[in-house]
């Protein structure tokens, strides 16, 4: 039998808790799941069932959504994080990876956190969940993909100011990243053997020298290399032509360069089912491709779709690896 998702508040005052609520309501018992928080900062009209250990989920959730209990510093308003809460948010992700590390959770999905609530009321240290989730790990390199049915996208660097890539994006690095995506679409997503598109950094791919050098210089011969290694890789090709229907039915991945020119062209095709996975972790986590959305938390309109996504992938992901 399949261990429980858990589910981690994320930021209180965002639409986190509502969508998850929403989530568990949705998906009428048919995946296992837990939801770590403060009881408090769910919706007031969400049926809940107290837990203490997971093996108490199938029997809670015949009355409502499993809860384990983890009490934040205050209450919340919708809309306002507060920074008392911090502390809170970052506890509650450290707790979800140790019971999926320890077996008793067999993956997590992530509601979405606030950087900046979390670095002024905690001086959180990371620039994202995930790079926090790798620290957690203290195992390899994580790397962020982006799903949904029409796409897959890997930024090989995330959270950085566009300024900073340049130094940023080393072929180590790209190396790492595609060789990272490439064994978890194996081991993970049963792809055999994955087709990886790699996008050039500069328009047009640098148009052969005329708009940039990185791709004559280090990032098409790193290409070579690893297609003599045994990789499937296109590229590094122009990211504007990467992404309509025709050339996305070439590939099974995309490895940008950059964080937008990843999560542009997947949140233009489906911006409320696209899920965010982390690949390169001894644990599975996915994530809702959103963010907070303080401008609509507390109203209850936040529609859960990526959220059910994330929840069903997440299981989906643990099945495979409990059949492997």
């Amino acid at each position: 039998m399949i261990k429980p998702i858990v589910v981690s508040c994320g930021e209180p005052a965002g639409v986190g808790p509502e969508v998850a609520a929403k989530a568990f309501d949705a998906l009428g018992g048919d995946i296992p799941l837990a939801y770590v928080g403060d009881p408090r900062h769910l919706p007031a009209n969400t049926a809940i069932s107290l837990i203490d250990d997971l093996s108490e989920v199938t029997q809670a959730m015949r009355s409502g959504m499993p809860v384990l209990r983890h009490d934040f510093a205050e209450p919340a308003q919708a809309g306002q994080p507060n920074p008392k809460n911090a502390i809170g948010v970052i506890e509650t992700i450290a707790r979800c990876v140790s019971l999926v590390t320890s077996g008793a959770a067999s993956g997590l999905c992530t509601a979405p956190i606030h950087k900046k609530a979390l670095k002024d009321g905690a001086d959180f240290a990371y620039p994202g969940h995930t790079e926090y989730l790798q620290a957690l790990a203290q195992s390899g390199q994580a790397v962020m993909m982006l799903a949904c049915d029409e796409l897959r996208v890997v930024p090989t660097t995330i959270h950085i100011a566009i300024s900073d890539v340049p130094d940023m994006l080393t072929p180590a690095l790209l190396r790492e990243t595609i060789t990272i995506t490439d064994a978890d679409l194996k081991n993970r997503f049963g792809i055999e053997r994955p087709r990886i598109a790699v996008a050039g950094l500069n328009p047009h791919a640098g148009e052969g020298g005329a708009m940039g050098s990185e791709e004559l210089n280090w990032i098409a011969p790193l290409m070579d290399q690893m297609r003599s290694e045994g990789f499937e890789i296109q590229g590094p090709l122009p990211a504007d032509t990467m992404f309509h229907a025709a050339a996305r039915s070439r590939y099974d991945v995309a490895v940008c360069m950059y964080h937008d020119q990843a999560l542009i062209p997947i949140k233009t095709l489906d911006f409320d089912r696209g899920v965010n996975v982390t690949l390169g972790l001894p644990f599975i986590r996915t994530s809702p491709d959103h963010g907070t959305a303080f401008d609509i938390a507390g109203q209850g309109i936040a529609t859960p779709t990526s959220m059910i996504e994330a929840i069903k992938l997440a299981y989906t992901l643990a099945e495979k690896q409990a059949a492997s």
